[in-house]
């Protein structure tokens, strides 16, 4: 089964429509048996879901990720795993153990509406929300 994590420098990257990079996972029998590093192809939750379908990812770690993104990831069969943090290979392991929680918290949805698309799109938004910076970046988009 294929994997993907939001990377950045080992890190689980905390915002999924800004990543520049995935880390993915060749699991077989609950063991990790190979990994690379991919860049993203484009920005966006459109795009970056896009590509994780062809790429034939299975399941997605990240951390915070907008309503868009999730229903684009849904709707290729990709399972989601939002909320996470640390380590990208220590999440890929807890999933294989078992022990990985999604946290639906790390939804952008803060924005009292539908909007269909991710956060970073507001530009100098503090997405706190997440419990986290986002990366470092002001307010989520980086974009400040």
């Amino acid at each position: 089964m294929k994997i993907a994590v939001t990377y950045n420098n080992g890190e689980v990257f905390q915002h999924f429509g800004h990543t520049q990079q995935f880390k993915v996972y060749e699991t077989e029998g609950g063991e990790i048996r190979s990994a690379q590093v991919i860049e993203a192809d484009g920005a966006g939750h459109g795009a970056l879901a896009g590509q994780l379908g062809q790429m034939g990812v299975k399941t997605l770690i990240c951390g915070g990720i907008g309503e868009g993104a999730r229903r684009a990831l849904a709707q290729m069969g990709v399972a989601l795993y939002a909320g996470a943090s640390g380590s990208a290979d220590a999440a890929v392991e807890a999933l294989l153990a078992g022990t990985l929680k999604a946290n639906d918290a790390a939804t952008c949805n803060h924005h009292g509406h539908e909007h269909g698309h991710d956060c970073g799109e507001h530009h100098g938004h503090d997405c706190g929300h997440h419990g986290h910076d986002c990366g470092g970046h002001h307010g989520c988009g980086g974009r400040g």
